[in-house]
Protein backbone atom coordinates (compact mmCIF):
# COMPACT_ATOMS: atom_id res chain seq x y z
CA UNK A 1 0.00 0.00 0.00
CA UNK A 2 1.77 3.09 -1.25
CA UNK A 3 0.43 6.44 0.49
CA UNK A 4 0.93 10.34 -1.33
CA UNK A 5 4.68 10.71 -1.72
CA UNK A 6 4.31 13.83 0.74
CA UNK A 7 6.24 17.01 0.13
CA UNK A 8 6.80 19.51 2.40
CA UNK A 9 8.11 23.12 2.44
CA UNK A 10 10.88 23.67 5.41
CA UNK A 11 9.48 24.32 8.48
CA UNK A 12 9.34 27.93 9.46
CA UNK A 13 8.77 29.49 6.16
CA UNK A 14 5.80 31.68 5.71
CA UNK A 15 2.46 30.67 3.98
CA UNK A 16 2.30 30.80 -0.11
CA UNK A 17 6.20 30.14 -0.24
CA UNK A 18 6.76 27.83 -2.83
CA UNK A 19 9.48 25.72 -1.62
CA UNK A 20 10.38 22.14 -1.10
CA UNK A 21 13.08 20.13 1.19
CA UNK A 22 14.01 18.45 -1.73
CA UNK A 23 14.76 19.06 -4.95
CA UNK A 24 12.65 18.39 -7.84
CA UNK A 25 14.61 17.27 -11.11
CA UNK A 26 13.38 19.44 -14.33
CA UNK A 27 12.15 16.41 -15.98
CA UNK A 28 9.94 14.92 -13.58
CA UNK A 29 6.69 16.68 -14.85
CA UNK A 30 5.39 17.71 -18.44
CA UNK A 31 2.54 20.13 -19.51
CA UNK A 32 0.08 19.31 -22.05
CA UNK A 33 -1.64 22.23 -23.72
CA UNK A 34 -5.15 21.79 -25.34
CA UNK A 35 -7.08 24.46 -27.24
CA UNK A 36 -10.45 24.09 -28.37
CA UNK A 37 -14.04 24.87 -29.55
CA UNK A 38 -16.26 23.46 -31.07
CA UNK A 39 -14.76 23.50 -34.44
CA UNK A 40 -11.21 23.46 -33.77
CA UNK A 41 -8.44 21.58 -31.85
CA UNK A 42 -4.92 22.20 -31.11
CA UNK A 43 -2.48 20.05 -28.70
CA UNK A 44 1.07 21.07 -27.75
CA UNK A 45 1.34 17.30 -25.23
CA UNK A 46 5.18 19.29 -24.08
CA UNK A 47 4.71 23.26 -23.64
CA UNK A 48 5.72 25.56 -21.64
CA UNK A 49 4.62 27.98 -19.50
CA UNK A 50 4.39 31.13 -21.98
CA UNK A 51 3.11 28.87 -24.10
CA UNK A 52 0.05 28.27 -21.93
CA UNK A 53 -0.66 31.79 -21.37
CA UNK A 54 0.02 32.63 -24.71
CA UNK A 55 -3.20 30.69 -25.39
CA UNK A 56 -5.35 32.59 -23.35
CA UNK A 57 -5.24 35.24 -26.33
CA UNK A 58 -6.73 33.48 -28.54
CA UNK A 59 -10.50 33.41 -28.44
CA UNK A 60 -10.82 29.11 -27.28
CA UNK A 61 -11.19 27.26 -24.47
CA UNK A 62 -7.95 25.97 -22.52
CA UNK A 63 -6.58 23.02 -21.00
CA UNK A 64 -2.89 23.06 -19.06
CA UNK A 65 -2.40 19.63 -17.92
CA UNK A 66 0.80 19.15 -15.56
CA UNK A 67 1.56 15.46 -14.78
CA UNK A 68 4.04 14.29 -12.48
CA UNK A 69 6.02 16.65 -9.36
CA UNK A 70 6.49 20.25 -11.03
CA UNK A 71 9.10 22.34 -10.08
CA UNK A 72 8.80 25.24 -7.22
CA UNK A 73 10.00 27.78 -10.37
CA UNK A 74 7.90 26.35 -13.36
CA UNK A 75 4.42 26.26 -10.86
CA UNK A 76 5.40 30.12 -9.50
CA UNK A 77 5.22 30.91 -13.32
CA UNK A 78 2.53 29.61 -14.11
CA UNK A 79 0.63 31.06 -11.00
CA UNK A 80 1.69 34.37 -12.18
CA UNK A 81 0.53 34.16 -15.77
CA UNK A 82 -2.80 32.65 -14.50
CA UNK A 83 -2.75 34.90 -11.10
CA UNK A 84 -3.47 31.89 -9.58
CA UNK A 85 -3.53 32.09 -5.35
CA UNK A 86 0.07 31.59 -3.80
CA UNK A 87 -1.91 29.61 -0.92
CA UNK A 88 -3.38 27.04 -3.62
CA UNK A 89 0.38 26.71 -5.19
CA UNK A 90 1.47 25.80 -2.11
CA UNK A 91 -1.14 22.80 -1.64
CA UNK A 92 -0.08 22.04 -5.08
CA UNK A 93 3.32 22.01 -4.59
CA UNK A 94 2.81 19.90 -1.25
CA UNK A 95 0.99 17.04 -1.94
CA UNK A 96 -1.51 15.05 0.66
CA UNK A 97 -3.74 17.61 1.15
CA UNK A 98 -7.23 16.88 2.05
CA UNK A 99 -9.95 16.94 -0.89
CA UNK A 100 -11.47 20.53 -0.29
CA UNK A 101 -12.60 23.39 -2.56
CA UNK A 102 -11.41 27.27 -2.03
CA UNK A 103 -12.70 29.98 -3.77
CA UNK A 104 -10.89 32.85 -5.51
CA UNK A 105 -11.76 36.02 -6.99
CA UNK A 106 -11.34 34.90 -10.46
CA UNK A 107 -11.18 31.33 -10.16
CA UNK A 108 -11.83 28.11 -8.12
CA UNK A 109 -9.46 25.72 -6.55
CA UNK A 110 -9.94 22.20 -5.95
CA UNK A 111 -8.43 19.45 -4.59
CA UNK A 112 -8.76 15.77 -5.15
CA UNK A 113 -7.72 12.39 -4.25
CA UNK A 114 -6.93 10.05 -6.82
CA UNK A 115 -6.41 6.27 -5.86
CA UNK A 116 -4.56 4.09 -8.40
CA UNK A 117 -2.99 0.50 -8.55
CA UNK A 118 0.15 -0.02 -9.36
CA UNK A 119 0.75 -4.02 -9.92
CA UNK A 120 -0.99 -5.40 -6.71
CA UNK A 121 -0.66 -2.05 -4.77
CA UNK A 122 -2.69 0.89 -4.11
CA UNK A 123 -1.98 4.26 -4.18
CA UNK A 124 -2.81 7.40 -4.01
CA UNK A 125 -2.25 10.52 -6.32
CA UNK A 126 -3.14 13.83 -5.50
CA UNK A 127 -5.47 15.92 -8.45
CA UNK A 128 -5.71 19.57 -7.91
CA UNK A 129 -7.73 21.47 -10.36
CA UNK A 130 -7.98 25.51 -11.48
CA UNK A 131 -11.15 26.64 -12.93
CA UNK A 132 -11.23 30.12 -14.35
CA UNK A 133 -13.66 32.00 -17.00
CA UNK A 134 -11.63 30.19 -19.99
CA UNK A 135 -9.62 28.00 -19.03
CA UNK A 136 -8.91 24.73 -17.26
CA UNK A 137 -5.64 23.96 -15.03
CA UNK A 138 -5.17 20.64 -13.40
CA UNK A 139 -1.86 18.54 -11.62
CA UNK A 140 -1.79 15.28 -10.73
CA UNK A 141 1.23 14.11 -8.54
CA UNK A 142 2.80 10.97 -9.47
CA UNK A 143 3.43 8.67 -12.92
CA UNK A 144 -0.27 7.35 -13.36
CA UNK A 145 -2.27 9.88 -15.86
CA UNK A 146 -6.08 9.16 -15.45
CA UNK A 147 -7.06 12.04 -18.18
CA UNK A 148 -6.01 10.47 -21.56
CA UNK A 149 -9.33 9.36 -21.93
CA UNK A 150 -10.60 12.70 -22.44
CA UNK A 151 -8.09 14.06 -24.28
CA UNK A 152 -9.17 11.41 -26.53
CA UNK A 153 -12.75 12.33 -26.55
CA UNK A 154 -11.33 15.94 -27.36
CA UNK A 155 -9.91 14.99 -30.15
CA UNK A 156 -12.38 12.60 -31.87
CA UNK A 157 -15.10 15.56 -30.96
CA UNK A 158 -16.87 12.98 -28.53
CA UNK A 159 -19.81 13.54 -26.61
CA UNK A 160 -20.16 17.19 -25.50
CA UNK A 161 -16.69 17.83 -24.75
CA UNK A 162 -16.07 20.29 -27.74
CA UNK A 163 -18.95 22.15 -27.25
CA UNK A 164 -19.85 23.12 -23.38
CA UNK A 165 -17.53 25.29 -21.30
CA UNK A 166 -14.67 24.50 -19.27
CA UNK A 167 -16.58 23.77 -15.92
CA UNK A 168 -18.06 21.35 -17.80
CA UNK A 169 -14.64 19.52 -18.90
CA UNK A 170 -13.89 20.21 -14.74
CA UNK A 171 -17.16 17.72 -14.36
CA UNK A 172 -15.58 14.85 -16.33
CA UNK A 173 -12.58 14.85 -14.51
CA UNK A 174 -14.14 14.98 -11.49
CA UNK A 175 -16.14 11.70 -13.15
CA UNK A 176 -12.83 10.17 -13.76
CA UNK A 177 -10.71 10.54 -10.91
CA UNK A 178 -14.02 9.56 -8.82
CA UNK A 179 -14.60 6.73 -11.57
CA UNK A 180 -11.10 5.33 -10.54
CA UNK A 181 -12.02 3.91 -7.62
CA UNK A 182 -13.93 1.18 -9.22
CA UNK A 183 -12.15 -0.99 -10.30
CA UNK A 184 -9.94 -1.16 -7.43
CA UNK A 185 -13.05 -2.14 -5.43
CA UNK A 186 -13.65 -4.99 -7.94
CA UNK A 187 -10.43 -6.22 -7.40
CA UNK A 188 -10.39 -5.79 -3.49
CA UNK A 189 -14.30 -7.28 -3.39
CA UNK A 190 -12.66 -10.41 -5.66
CA UNK A 191 -9.56 -10.75 -2.68
CA UNK A 192 -12.28 -10.98 -0.54
CA UNK A 193 -13.92 -13.64 -2.40
CA UNK A 194 -11.03 -15.17 -2.49
CA UNK A 195 -9.65 -14.95 1.10
CA UNK A 196 -13.47 -16.66 2.25
CA UNK A 197 -12.65 -19.98 0.53
CA UNK A 198 -8.89 -19.68 2.12
CA UNK A 199 -9.89 -18.72 5.37
CA UNK A 200 -12.65 -21.82 5.51
CA UNK A 201 -10.64 -24.39 3.70
CA UNK A 202 -6.59 -22.90 5.22
CA UNK A 203 -6.60 -20.65 7.81
CA UNK A 204 -2.85 -20.03 7.27
CA UNK A 205 -0.76 -16.92 8.31
CA UNK A 206 -0.30 -16.09 4.56
CA UNK A 207 -4.43 -15.49 4.66
CA UNK A 208 -4.38 -13.60 7.62
CA UNK A 209 -1.58 -11.01 6.55
CA UNK A 210 -3.68 -10.65 3.61
CA UNK A 211 -6.58 -9.88 6.02
CA UNK A 212 -4.82 -7.30 7.55
CA UNK A 213 -3.22 -5.96 4.35
CA UNK A 214 -7.36 -5.56 2.69
CA UNK A 215 -8.28 -3.70 6.09
CA UNK A 216 -5.15 -1.24 6.20
CA UNK A 217 -6.17 -0.41 2.10
CA UNK A 218 -9.85 0.03 2.82
CA UNK A 219 -9.58 1.94 5.80
CA UNK A 220 -7.09 4.04 3.66
CA UNK A 221 -9.45 4.19 0.93
CA UNK A 222 -12.00 5.76 3.31
CA UNK A 223 -9.88 8.48 4.73
CA UNK A 224 -9.01 9.93 1.37
CA UNK A 225 -12.45 9.35 -0.88
CA UNK A 226 -14.31 10.37 1.77
CA UNK A 227 -14.15 13.87 1.53
CA UNK A 228 -14.80 14.02 -2.09
CA UNK A 229 -18.87 14.14 -1.01
CA UNK A 230 -18.01 17.48 1.05
CA UNK A 231 -16.20 18.75 -2.41
CA UNK A 232 -18.98 18.12 -4.12
CA UNK A 233 -21.42 19.31 -2.01
CA UNK A 234 -19.86 22.54 -1.38
CA UNK A 235 -19.53 23.48 -5.64
CA UNK A 236 -23.59 22.39 -5.24
CA UNK A 237 -24.55 24.16 -3.02
CA UNK A 238 -22.59 27.51 -2.91
CA UNK A 239 -24.12 29.86 -6.34
CA UNK A 240 -20.66 29.86 -7.98
CA UNK A 241 -20.14 31.70 -10.85
CA UNK A 242 -17.73 29.42 -12.12
CA UNK A 243 -20.52 26.27 -12.24
CA UNK A 244 -23.58 26.56 -14.71
CA UNK A 245 -26.95 25.53 -13.44
CA UNK A 246 -26.76 22.87 -16.40
CA UNK A 247 -23.58 21.31 -15.17
CA UNK A 248 -24.45 21.18 -11.66
CA UNK A 249 -26.85 18.10 -12.76
CA UNK A 250 -24.02 16.52 -13.93
CA UNK A 251 -22.57 16.98 -10.38
CA UNK A 252 -25.00 15.49 -8.60
CA UNK A 253 -24.40 12.39 -10.62
CA UNK A 254 -20.25 12.42 -9.38
CA UNK A 255 -22.38 12.90 -5.81
CA UNK A 256 -24.26 9.76 -6.04
CA UNK A 257 -21.25 7.60 -7.48
CA UNK A 258 -19.52 8.55 -4.30
CA UNK A 259 -22.21 7.54 -2.02
CA UNK A 260 -22.08 4.16 -4.33
CA UNK A 261 -18.25 4.02 -3.45
CA UNK A 262 -18.69 4.63 -0.06
CA UNK A 263 -21.24 2.51 0.47
CA UNK A 264 -18.76 -0.29 -0.64
CA UNK A 265 -15.72 0.53 0.72
CA UNK A 266 -18.11 0.15 4.20
CA UNK A 267 -19.86 -2.91 2.91
CA UNK A 268 -16.33 -4.50 2.25
CA UNK A 269 -14.75 -3.49 5.85
CA UNK A 270 -17.47 -5.27 7.29
CA UNK A 271 -16.95 -7.89 5.40
CA UNK A 272 -12.87 -7.84 5.76
CA UNK A 273 -13.53 -7.76 9.55
CA UNK A 274 -16.02 -10.51 9.31
CA UNK A 275 -13.41 -12.64 7.45
CA UNK A 276 -10.93 -11.88 10.30
CA UNK A 277 -13.51 -13.58 12.91
CA UNK A 278 -13.93 -16.69 10.36
CA UNK A 279 -10.22 -16.80 10.64
CA UNK A 280 -10.37 -16.91 14.25
CA UNK A 281 -12.92 -19.36 14.56
CA UNK A 282 -11.22 -21.60 11.68
CA UNK A 283 -7.76 -21.86 13.86
CA UNK A 284 -10.33 -22.35 16.76
CA UNK A 285 -12.01 -25.37 15.68
CA UNK A 286 -8.74 -26.70 13.82
CA UNK A 287 -7.06 -26.53 17.33
CA UNK A 288 -10.33 -28.15 18.53
CA UNK A 289 -10.19 -30.88 16.02
CA UNK A 290 -6.35 -31.54 17.12
CA UNK A 291 -7.22 -31.45 20.60
CA UNK A 292 -10.17 -34.01 20.13
CA UNK A 293 -7.90 -36.48 18.23
CA UNK A 294 -5.08 -36.34 21.30
CA UNK A 295 -7.74 -36.81 24.44
CA UNK A 296 -9.00 -39.59 22.54
CA UNK A 297 -5.55 -41.35 22.06
CA UNK A 298 -5.10 -40.08 25.64
CA UNK A 299 -8.10 -41.48 26.78
CA UNK A 300 -7.52 -44.93 25.62
CA UNK A 301 -4.13 -45.23 26.81
CA UNK A 302 -5.33 -44.38 30.68
CA UNK A 303 -6.68 -47.80 31.48
CA UNK A 304 -3.74 -49.76 29.67
CA UNK A 305 -1.71 -47.69 31.88
CA UNK A 306 -3.34 -48.74 34.63
CA UNK A 307 -3.29 -51.84 33.44
CA UNK A 308 0.19 -52.35 32.73
CA UNK A 309 0.96 -50.59 35.40
CA UNK A 310 -0.82 -53.08 38.13
CA UNK A 311 0.94 -56.00 37.02
CA UNK A 312 4.12 -53.92 37.14
CA UNK A 313 4.10 -54.06 40.30
CA UNK A 314 6.99 -56.22 41.95
CA UNK A 315 5.05 -58.08 44.70
CA UNK A 316 6.72 -61.76 44.85
CA UNK A 317 3.42 -64.63 44.81
CA UNK A 318 6.13 -67.02 47.01
CA UNK A 319 5.74 -64.94 49.91
CA UNK A 320 1.49 -64.18 49.82
CA UNK A 321 -0.66 -66.21 47.22
CA UNK A 322 -2.37 -62.64 47.14
CA UNK A 323 0.40 -61.77 45.76
CA UNK A 324 -0.66 -61.25 41.55
CA UNK A 325 -1.69 -64.74 41.36
CA UNK A 326 -2.43 -64.05 37.33
CA UNK A 327 1.52 -64.30 36.92
CA UNK A 328 1.45 -68.08 37.59
CA UNK A 329 -1.25 -68.81 34.78
CA UNK A 330 -0.75 -70.39 31.63
CA UNK A 331 -2.14 -68.04 29.40
CA UNK A 332 -1.70 -64.82 31.44
CA UNK A 333 0.02 -62.58 29.25
CA UNK A 334 -2.05 -63.26 26.46
CA UNK A 335 -5.18 -63.12 28.18
CA UNK A 336 -3.91 -59.51 29.16
CA UNK A 337 -3.56 -58.53 25.25
CA UNK A 338 -7.16 -59.89 24.82
CA UNK A 339 -8.25 -57.69 27.97
CA UNK A 340 -6.51 -54.66 26.45
CA UNK A 341 -7.64 -54.56 22.91
CA UNK A 342 -11.39 -55.10 24.25
CA UNK A 343 -10.83 -52.22 25.81
CA UNK A 344 -9.48 -50.30 23.22
CA UNK A 345 -12.02 -51.71 20.71
CA UNK A 346 -15.24 -50.96 23.64
CA UNK A 347 -13.87 -47.33 23.49
CA UNK A 348 -13.47 -46.29 20.13
CA UNK A 349 -17.24 -47.96 19.73
CA UNK A 350 -18.57 -45.53 22.53
CA UNK A 351 -16.52 -42.58 20.94
CA UNK A 352 -17.81 -43.35 17.75
CA UNK A 353 -21.38 -43.84 19.12
CA UNK A 354 -21.48 -40.03 20.38
CA UNK A 355 -19.88 -38.61 17.51
CA UNK A 356 -16.97 -37.48 19.27
CA UNK A 357 -14.68 -38.25 16.30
Amino acid sequence: MKLFEKRYHPPGTGPGTLQVAEKIPEDAYRIGLIDYTADSFQENEDATAEQCKASLTLETRTWVHVQGSITPGTLTRLGELFTLHALSLEDVLNVGQRPKVDVHEDHLFVVLSLPFVNDTEIGISQVSLFLGEDYLITFCSGEHDPFEPLRKRLRKQQGKLRTLQVDYLMYTAFDVVIDEAYPILEMIGNRIESLEDAVLSQPDKAALNMIHVTKRELLLLRRVLWPHREVINTVLRDDEKWIADSTKIYLRDCYDHVVQIMDLVDNYREMASGLLEVYLSSVSNRLNDVMRVLTIFATIFIPLSFLVGVYGMNFSNEASPWAMPELQWYYGYPLLWILMLAVVATMLYLFKRNNWF
